[in-house]
């Protein structure tokens, strides 16, 4: 996510006055910073084939190394479905986690142009990797065709394995909180034509997503399932050396920010001090008599007092023993912070519970990027008479494919309806936005457990069409059922994953858009170890039951459609708890807080008119 102008080298310098100056730099700094800001030399779209061209290329990589992951470890290293589903997710998940800590070490220490630097060096490695385990057959276990049992991966294949993925987490986990951010910074901020530019780019990097996505589940993966592993992951390492040829190419035209401090810092500054003045005595009217103060050139919005969570109040009352600078800025940010902090803090914890329900919403799209393959592996993928057959791993397009048709739908169609009806500039607001999505992801997993019932049931009832290796038998039920869940999974992330995106970029202060980013990911990597958990516990619950193991290695011998029913409940449940939070919320700046507070027998009321 971009940061604002004071966050890089390059920002507007004044001389400082004793009522904002904050101490931290000296005029002469002042003067350098100016230096520095007349140099700066904001090149737009000329970088953007550097940027955009690293883009493609390096998303065609990951994606064409990790879209066939699931068939590679059950084809290639003879895993059991459970336990590959299970260190896929594991490895989501730590994707997902490395986001946080990237976004921390890019803004405290490194920046984001070496944070991408080390990225796209580590996904190429951890693409190589992967591709030497498929090429090298001493890397991989003896082929086992069509035999009901197989020798596994020894422990020198699967620590040569876990490698690869250790080098595409610490790749994939920089590159996704910065990646973005970097190509919006090739923009000057100030300039109409900057800002135009930084939208533009924000439309071609969820294109060329979407795009590589879509492009590796057709192509690549039919290579590496029809054709062979070695040529179909050989093609990814490709893509991904052509992704830091293109990158480091534009070295000396970047502008490239520098790290700027974590924001974290504050976060803590506040949660210690109010714990330490715990026992000090509210004040009244503390919109007026809780202290504050803004630094020189503050880069976040400025916020209003808000009476939820008042605890957190009493880090900005000021004690008799409290010390101050000449300037009003406080000697030790660890004994007194301001008002403004405070309400900072108040944004990141409403916004917490928001979170939560999202981070349990993608539970669906984590089952519908595993279990859908399976279930294609036993049914029917031929496609028309002439006897091609679809990869398994491909059917997960469909959720891409609707993502995006739907985009297109809700921006060109739905948003003008609604923004008639509602008056609201989106059509709907953001929270409704995720809501909806949360609801359509329900809706996709009672489809699916329906789905499955009929495939489970062709297979049983009606003549199968042969053996899936170590599987069970092929259902003669389409693969082309499991399309409408795949779809309605896709509606579900053009409401709910693009919504959380927008909503937290515009409800974290504003020097926190970084980590606003990396906690989308964050929330994806709960998921994971959710639905790792849960199949986890599933399959010990249920092995030996009388009903048999729902999540049985054959489909056909499990009860796939229960295990999706009982996620489905999961998600109604939650979808309860968002309505609840989402009712509780309030949007920073919105024009709907209005703050009670007794002031001498009298009730004030305060309302901030400023929207979002």
């Amino acid at each position: 996510m971009e940061r604002k102008p004071l966050e890089v080298e390059s920002t507007d310098h004044q001389k400082p006055s004793s009522a904002v100056y904050d101490g931290s730099a000296t005029a002469v700094d002042s003067v350098e910073e100016e230096v520095q800001e007349t140099k700066l030399v904001y090149r737009g779209w000329k970088v953007m084939p550097f940027i955009i061209g690293n883009e493609t290329f390096e998303k065609l990589g990951i994606i064409g190394t990790l879209s066939n992951l699931l068939v590679y470890l059950t084809a290639v290293f003879n895993m059991k479905s459970i336990t590959a589903a299970t260190i896929i997710n594991a490895f989501s998940g730590t994707i997902n986690f490395g986001t946080f800590v990237a976004a921390f070490l890019c803004d405290t220490y490194f920046g984001r142009y070496k944070t991408l630097t080390v990225a796209v060096i580590a996904c190429f490695l951890g693409s190589l990797v992967i591709l030497l385990t498929a090429a090298v057959p001493q890397l991989h276990p003896a082929p086992c065709g069509i035999a009901l049992t197989c020798t596994g991966p020894s422990g020198g294949q699967i620590a040569f394995l876990l490698m690869g993925l250790a080098f595409l987490v610490v790749g994939a986990g920089g590159i996704r909180p910065c990646n973005l951010a970097f190509g919006a910074d090739q923009f000057n901020p100030k300039s109409e034509s900057g800002k135009r530019g930084i939208d533009s780019f924000f439309n071609w990097y969820f294109f060329t997503f979407t795009f590589a996505q879509i492009l590796s589940l057709t192509l690549v993966v039919y290579i590496q399932s029809n054709v062979s592993w070695a040529i179909g992951l050989t093609i990814p390492v490709v893509l991904m050396f052509l992704a830091c040829v293109i990158f480091f190419a534009g070295d000396k035209l970047y502008v490239k920010i520098k790290a700027s401090g974590s924001p974290l810092a504050s976060i803590a500054q506040v949660i210690t001090v109010a714990i330490k003045k715990r026992g000090l005595k509210a004040v009244k009217q503390p919109w007026v008599n809780l202290y504050n103060y803004y630094p020189l050139n503050y880069a976040n919005s400025k916020l209003k007092y808000t009476d939820q969570f008042r605890f957190l109040d009493k880090a900005a009352i000021l004690a008799p023993e409290d010390k101050l600078e000449a300037d009003g800025k406080p000697t030790d940010p660890w004994k007194l912070c301001t008002m403004q902090q405070v309400e900072e803090v108040k944004c990141i914890v409403r916004v917490l519970p928001i979170w939560f329900a999202s981070s349990i919403y993608y539970l669906t799209i984590t089952q519908q990027m595993t279990y859908p393959v399976f279930q294609a592996l036993q049914s029917d993928r031929r496609l028309g008479s002439g006897g091609f057959v679809i990869p398994a791993a491909t059917y997960v397009v469909f959720l891409m494919t609707g993502m995006t048709v739907f985009i297109i739908i809700y921006d060109r169609v739905l948003v003008p309806t609604l923004r008639r009806i509602t008056g609201i500039d989106t059509g709907i607001t953001l929270l409704q936005r995720i809501g909806t999505g949360i609801f359509f992801a329900f809706l996709s997993l009672v489809v699916s457990g329906f789905v499955e019932e009929r495939r489970r049931t062709f297979a049983l009832t009606k003549p199968t069409l042969g053996m899936a290796p170590r599987k069970g038998e092929i259902s003669s039920m389409s693969a082309m059922w499991l399309i409408p869940q795949l779809t309605l999974a896709g509606v579900a992330e053009a409401f709910g994953a693009i919504g959380q995106m927008e909503f937290y970029y515009k409800q974290f202060p504003e020097n926190m858009r970084s980590f606003a980013g990396s906690i989308f990911y964050v929330g994806g990597g709960v998921s994971s170890y959710l639905g790792s958990f849960l199949i986890a516990t599933v399959h010990r619950t249920t092995q030996n039951s009388a009903g048999g193991n729902w999540l049985a290695e054959d489909l056909n011998k499990g009860r796939l459609d229960l295990f999706y029913f009982m996620i489905a409940g999961i998600l109604a449940v939650n979808f309860a708890y968002f309505l609840v939070m989402s009712r509780w919320y309030r949007y920073k700046g919105s024009d709907d807080e209005v703050t009670a507070y007794e002031t001498n027998g009298d009730v004030i009321k305060q309302q901030d008119k400023n929207k979002v």
